[in-house]
């Protein structure tokens, strides 16, 4: 069996751990979206209501919405600090297990389909963290 050079295996990996800032930025459009009264939620918050969500529903739409897109920023962005590129990515991951549990679990069809979106986000946050803890062959 032939094996790669490291270097050949993190670009690999990178590709994949580049879909996280996408994945967030999406996400953060859908909350912006409900934060601004889109007849969405049949496919947020279990369903429960359909059309615009209610007061305090669109405020954590809103919230979601700034915490995506700044999570976006941090991992898209060269100059963070590795450190921090860690945290934010065990964060996606957490996040991305637990919505993926949450939206698979709900009652409502539409808000099923971001179960796999959960999912692409821990997978590809786990390749980010897994291409920042590799250290690239000097040979």
């Amino acid at each position: 069996m032939r094996t790669y050079p490291a270097r050949v295996r993190i670009g690999a990996v990178n590709t994949v751990a580049r879909l996280s800032p996408l994945l967030l930025v999406t996400m953060s459009a859908f909350q912006a979206a409900l934060a601004a009264g889109a007849p969405w939620g049949r496919a947020s918050y279990s369903g429960k209501h359909s059309g615009t969500l209610p007061g305090r529903l669109r405020v954590a739409s809103a919230a979601a919405s700034l915490t995506y897109a700044a999570g976006a920023a941090t991992l898209a962005s060269h100059r963070t600090h590795p450190r921090v590129r860690r945290a934010i990515g065990r964060g996606c991951v957490a996040i991305g297990i637990l919505g993926t549990a949450a939206n698979a679990l709900s009652p409502s069809r539409p808000e099923r389909m971001w179960s796999a979106w959960s999912f692409a986000l821990a997978v590809s946050a786990w390749q980010d963290l897994a291409a920042a803890s590799e250290k690239p062959d000097r040979t």
